[in-house]
């Protein structure tokens, strides 16, 4: 190429005026306090920072828990639930974390199920209980019988069968049984106590499936806007490389690069509005709602908080107050008084019976009557029984050994878990400080990487660079910001399994 050529020396003094122009704008935008974008080739999307809390005094309230009430796992009486009416489809429902959680409480099924199992294990210790109280009963009979015969076959006793009619009660009390039904009545509370535990250990369950999907539909809606600021910003350089491509200032290569980076930013775009659909759908489900309803979800904590610095403390918080700990605590003592009450049905049971009533039709002494049958038309006896098991195949001694053995199971249970419990709070807590400690590494690798676009556009625009450095520089920043917005909520979701493990209630 000719650069005397008069058909040449326009292009060329444009493209002098051109990057003249640019290279005066780099020369601002190095010496400026802050890294921005420039005005022709706009840069990916920026993260927003905050600044992270730093420890304060409480350990276990460093937690950053999330409580609105406490509830109960030892009483008996529970409310029933009554359901509240859904949100209306097509309303946007404004919707904060502690929301959430409470609205989960009231209308998810599952804690209407574990109220409802409260409920029924109160009853059967009402109806264990039955055995210690009085039983009253009434009888009204009518005999219409061959006068003065007597039963002949089919029975030992030897009763006269008379014509008559009486009415009379009985009464039956339990004296002792040496502590069998005493400790039948405790196994039956206890395993209500277990019981009520569990339902609390569901109604941690629920908050905790409410905090993971309120945190996934808060980051899903972060990415979403992630990958739309992606599209518009990929899509301006792919327009302005358009533009100079139709100049010949740029080559199609630089093109079809933009293309490309353009296409995947819609792609991004795609999956992200998938996801936030998919996790507002679960949030809807652990809600308790069956239809769609669009949320605007808000966390009210902007500021991340410090994990606990001492895992021993929560450790011990753990063990005193994990409501599935207690359960199974619960279920070992009841085994226990159940083991007590199998070894027992080898002693005694002595029991009071009491009867009453009065015969006003009974047989006359007229004629061929049989007098002397009812001497007189009341009746009263009371009586004292005791009742001694002997031998029974070994039936008895056979249910105390099982009822032994399941109870050393119990204890063994109740130890398992425990360990349990202690090697998950401290995964947990380990988890949550490896998880802030990303914040701040990801915070730093965004603001490197929109240093590194900035650069790389800089360097595009002179004619230093090429596509491919400004596409790899464009992805990174990318992933960057993806990368700070998936810390925050990993570590959002970290606190609330750590609050979850050392049994926080709700």
């Amino acid at each position: 190429m000719n650069p005397q050529d008069p058909h040449r020396k326009p292009l060329l003094v444009l493209r002098a005026c051109f990057l003249c122009t640019l290279l005066a704008q780099l020369c601002s935008a190095q010496t400026s306090d802050k890294s921005r974008p420039t005005d022709n080739l706009p840069s990916a999307p920026q993260p927003q920072f905050t600044q992270t809390a730093q420890p304060s005094g409480a350990e276990v309230a460093l937690v950053a828990r999330f409580q609105n009430g406490a509830g109960s796992q030892t009483g008996s009486s529970i409310a029933p639930i009554t359901e509240p009416p859904g949100p209306a489809p097509g309303i946007t429902v404004h919707l904060t974390r502690a929301q959430a959680e409470q609205l989960a409480l009231k209308n998810n099924p599952r804690i209407s199920v574990g109220h409802l199992l409260a409920l029924a294990q109160h009853q059967v210790y009402r109806e264990t209980r039955a055995a210690e109280l009085p039983n009253f009963n009434g009888a009204i009979t009518a005999v219409d019988a061959n006068e003065g015969s007597r039963i002949g076959a089919g029975a030992l006793t030897a009763s006269r069968l008379l014509e008559h009619a009486g009415a009379g009660v009985t009464l039956s009390q339990l004296i002792t049984d040496f502590g069998r039904t005493t400790n039948l009545v405790s196994y039956s509370k206890l395993l209500e106590k277990a019981q009520n535990a569990n339902s609390l250990a569901t109604t941690e369950d629920i908050v905790l499936a409410t905090d993971q999907a309120f945190y996934n539909a808060l980051q899903a809606q972060a990415l979403l806007k992630v990958a739309q600021q992606t599209v518009t910003t990929r899509g301006s350089v792919q327009h302005q490389i358009d533009e100079l491509t139709k100049s010949k200032l740029k080559s199609g290569l630089d093109l079809s690069f933009a293309d490309v980076n353009l296409s995947q930013a819609k792609l991004l775009q795609l999956d992200a509005q998938n996801n936030v659909d998919s996790t507002l759908a679960a949030l809807t489900a652990v809600l308790g709602f069956d239809k769609l309803v669009g949320y605007e979800l808000t966390e009210e904590n902007t500021q991340l908080p410090a994990p606990p610095p001492d895992v021993d403390v929560l450790i011990n918080t753990a063990i005193r107050q994990r409501p599935d700990l207690q359960a199974l605590s619960y279920d070992q003592q009841a085994a226990e008084k159940f083991r007590r009450a199998q070894r027992d049905l080898m002693l005694p049971t002595i029991s009071a019976l009491g009867i009453a009533g009065a015969t006003p039709v009974r047989p006359d002494c007229f004629g061929g009557c049989f007098p002397n049958y009812f001497i007189s038309s009341w009746y009263v006896a009371i009586g004292v029984n005791m009742s001694v098991p002997i031998f029974n195949g070994f039936l008895f001694s056979a249910q105390a050994s099982e009822a032994k053995y399941r109870a050393q199971a119990a204890t063994e249970n109740t130890r398992d878990l425990r360990n349990q419990v202690v090697r998950d709070v401290r995964t947990a807590w380990l988890s949550a400080n490896t998880a802030f400690q990303r914040v701040g590494v990801a915070a730093e690798l965004a603001k490197e990487a929109d240093l590194s676009l900035n650069l790389a556009q800089g360097r595009y625009q002179l004619g230093l660079g090429s596509i491919v450095e400004l596409s790899q520089a464009q992805l990174q920043q990318t992933d960057a910001a993806i990368g700070y917005v998936n810390a925050q909520y990993q570590y959002r979701l970290a606190l609330s399994t750590l609050n979850f493990e050392i049994g926080v209630q709700p």
